[in-house]
């Protein structure tokens, strides 16, 4: 079965970083844009960054300059690399994968609505 785990969550002073890693089975990874996505108590799931299947990279304007998103299609596996972590980073964090024909998908595009295959999601808290 479809399995998408995350981990690498944690709390982390202001201006800290941390890693995030998703590992996949149960599908073809290699076939499916993947993105990191980030929900706050209270508010809606919001795109946060992707690495389509071409290989392109994109990011919300939130986090621009400060993560960065990968994926290793040898280990069916994304990361998200985040960088001078602010208060307002602070949510669950949770990967996806999204399918379409269509090439050139992005953050933008990825539909949180749409996406085919969720994880459970890891803990990110920053304090100030």
């Amino acid at each position: 079965q479809v399995q998408l785990v995350e981990s690498g969550g944690g709390s982390v002073q202001a201006g800290g970083s941390l890693r995030l890693s998703c590992a996949t089975s149960g599908y073809t990874f290699s076939r499916f844009s993947m993105g990191w996505y980030r929900q706050a108590p209270g508010k809606e799931r919001e795109g946060v960054a992707a690495v389509n299947r071409e290989g392109f990279s994109s990011y919300a304007d939130s986090v621009k300059g400060r993560f960065t998103v990968t994926r290793d299609n040898s280990k069916n596996a994304l990361y998200l690399q985040m960088n001078s972590l602010k208060p307002e980073d602070t949510a669950m964090y949770y990967c996806g994968a999204y399918f379409t024909f269509l090439e050139g998908a992005t953050i933008a595009t990825m539909n949180p609505h749409t996406v085919d295959y969720w994880g459970k999601g890891t803990q990110v808290t920053v304090s100030s």
